[in-house]
């Protein structure tokens, strides 16, 4: 059974997600820990509900990333727990060599556009900005650029004229909740392949 730890900074439903596909027995694999940057995250919260072992970890001085030495302290956890891959949860901080090294291609994150169009931050509100009619979820392999990693699924979500950035995400954010558990089934049960950019997944 593959041990997942998840990094989350803030409300956390896709970290509910995985723990109820869990709990529905759907992915064959368990939580081992529940790191966040944010001592107010609310999915400290609901790995505390669902009796998962959580861990507040200050990132240090700097906003976008973590501190080398923080960031060791999270490989340390990380390790100690057994995790044998590492899931972004809306972890809000940039990974480093260091940990990604630590980790090789077994740290995954949930995007909330269609990459690679729209990386960073907000990506809903740039998708609408911008004027697609399309945008969508993407779970994909983290690797030292900003969302720029081999692309394991995505899900299609229609704009619609009437959409505000909020409604928008909400529906982009139903589709991470089904594509997250199923990218982690297709690794849990060794059905992933890395061919350069490509990655070859079995049937759902």
């Amino acid at each position: 059974m593959l041990t997942i730890g998840v990094l989350a900074s803030g409300k956390g439903t896709n970290l509910q997600a995985i723990i109820d596909a869990i709990g529905r027995k759907e992915i064959p694999a368990k939580i081992g820990i529940v790191l966040s940057d944010n001592r107010d995250a609310y999915a400290l919260i609901r790995a505390e509900k669902a009796k998962i072992k959580s861990l507040y970890i200050s990132p240090g001085k700097f906003k976008t990333y973590l501190e080398k030495k923080v960031e060791k302290n999270y490989v340390q956890v990380l390790k100690k727990e057994g995790v044998e891959l590492v899931c972004l949860a809306g972890f809000m901080r940039v990974l480093k060599r260091d940990f990604l090294n630590a980790f090789p291609e077994k740290v995954i994150n949930i995007h909330p556009a269609f990459l690679p169009s729209f990386p960073g931050l907000e990506s809903w509100k740039q998708a609408l900005n911008y004027g697609v009619k399309f945008t969508g979820a993407t779970v994909h392999f983290v690797e030292e650029g900003v969302d720029s990693g081999p692309i394991i699924l995505q899900a299609v979500v229609l704009v619609k004229d009437d959409d505000t950035p909020e409604t928008l995400h909400q529906r982009i954010q139903e589709k991470e909740h089904i594509i997250y558990p199923q990218a982690i089934k297709l690794i849990a049960e060794r059905r992933i392949k890395i061919k350069g950019r490509r990655v070859l997944a079995g049937d759902l």
